[in-house]
């Protein structure tokens, strides 16, 4: 199946209002760069015919702490996995960015099948999360 540019700025306008609605104009920029590495991920190497990619947004609010959890949901049962790109590469680096610019990303199941891959972008907190698959 082919790759759907226009899916994922649509995800990230949608994104941009849901945190303007928050308040978290902190986390649009790097929530933004997040989601379009996620979904695009998703779109190249997890869809499944007859099925849709589906991305939700958390509102992570605590008393330390608060931001986005994204969400991408697909069908696919293959996890996704960082990988090492040669320097003139044109891709393979959508994780690598993700680890950078998110505070925690994984890969959770989900109801049905697939799974959905999240990351978490908080507000005031830098990027360097950590990758786990729960």
């Amino acid at each position: 199946m082919g790759l759907r540019p226009r899916a994922v700025g649509l995800a990230r306008g949608e994104l941009r209002k849901t945190l303007a609605g928050w308040g978290m104009a902190a986390v649009e920029e790097a929530a933004a760069l997040v989601l379009s590495e996620l979904l695009t991920n998703a779109q190249r190497h997890a869809r499944v015919r007859g099925r849709e990619i589906e991305t939700r947004f958390v509102r992570l609010a605590g008393e330390r702490e608060s931001g986005v959890r994204l969400e991408v949901h697909d069908a696919s049962a293959v996890r996704p996995r960082p990988r090492a790109a040669s320097p003139d590469a044109c891709e393979g680096r959508g994780l690598l960015l993700v680890e950078l610019m998110a505070d925690r990303w994984g890969v959770a199941g989900r109801n049905g099948p697939g799974k959905a891959v999240w990351a978490e972008c908080g507000a005031g907190r830098a990027g360097g999360g950590e990758a786990h698959g729960g």
